[in-house]
């Protein structure tokens, strides 16, 4: 016998049928929020800016009007037509090296939110949903995480492994693991009491199944929200610990470096070698958060 539903005026409706509805009421309800957020002039302001910095980091090598690794021009020379952001203290062109430098910042910044964000889902899906002593143990595992300040765990993994993108990247990740661990584990706490839920336990579904196909897509909105966040807060991480551990390689253009290499010559008058590779931070951070905002504000519409 065909397995079917039974819709509101008593007419049968197979279960196939039903799914098809289903994705197609979820296709609708995509592109309505896509044309929701179209309609937002933060969104679009911040997917200009993060569009212009994405092109800075995949043509950059043509894009930049000079060799980011040159020394041939003059050093500490002041802004001019020629060069728009001056040249650094070794002779090198600051905008070819700021445009060269996006590349860096949004490979690392977005792989580690994303895998903060995939394991502070799994964490938060297993303890949100078995409870109990699993989620006393895993909850204070990272409420330890969190206890102790971010940039101290930072540079003692930098000093420590060296400051390479593979150690940034898992750093920035075990430092963010935590925050999603507790956006995920609250949202899965409160699905966890309803009766879709508490059905397929009758059903005799077995947890994984519960946790991935029935509860997760319905916390989907938060983990995105929290994606496109992290991202944001990843970017400035980022070239915090660049800065502060003073890493990478002197003559790869990553932003922060180049604002650790030259901040100490500000007091002499020498600040534009600082300020752009700051304000290319401050400017993709303030993009990625209007787009996260926007997210937010329609999902939660």
């Amino acid at each position: 016998m065909d397995e079917s539903t039974r819709t509101g005026d008593g007419d049968a409706v197979s279960a196939p049928d039903s799914r098809t509805a289903t994705r197609r009421l979820r296709r609708s309800e995509r592109r309505e929020r896509l044309r929701l957020l179209l309609r937002r002039p933060a969104f679009l302001v911040g997917a200009l800016i993060l569009g212009f910095w994405i092109s800075c980091g995949l043509f950059g090598r043509w894009i930049a009007p000079h060799d980011p690794y040159a020394t041939v021009f003059p050093p500490r020379m002041a802004p001019t037509r020629a060069h728009p952001m001056g040249t650094d203290p070794l002779g090198r062109d600051v905008l070819s090296r700021v445009i060269s430098g996006a590349r860096d910042v949004l490979i690392v910044a977005p792989v580690a939110a994303l895998v903060s964000v995939v394991a502070g889902t799994m964490i938060g899906l297993v303890a949100g949903y078995l409870r109990g002593v699993t989620d006393e143990v895993l909850g204070r595992l990272m409420e330890s995480l969190l206890a102790v300040p971010v940039v101290m765990i930072g540079l003692l993994v930098l000093t420590t492994l060296g400051s390479s993108n593979a150690v940034v990247i898992l750093t920035v990740a075990v430092l963010f693991t935590p925050i999603v661990f507790r956006t995920v584990r609250a949202a899965v706490l409160a699905e966890g009491r309803l009766d879709y839920v508490v059905s397929a336990r009758l059903r005799g579904e077995a947890a994984p199944f519960i946790m991935a196909r029935e509860i997760l897509p319905n916390v989907s909105g938060p983990i995105v929200v929290e994606l496109t966040t992290r991202v944001g807060y990843a970017i400035f991480t980022v070239a915090t610990l660049k800065f502060l551990a003073g890493g990478g390689k002197p003559d790869e253009p990553e932003w922060g470096n180049m604002i650790s290499q030259t901040y100490n010559i500000i007091p002499s008058g020498y600040w534009w070698p600082t300020v752009f590779p700051a304000l290319a931070i401050a400017s993709l951070v303030v993009a990625v958060n209007l787009i996260a905002d926007s997210i937010e504000a329609v999902l939660s519409a």
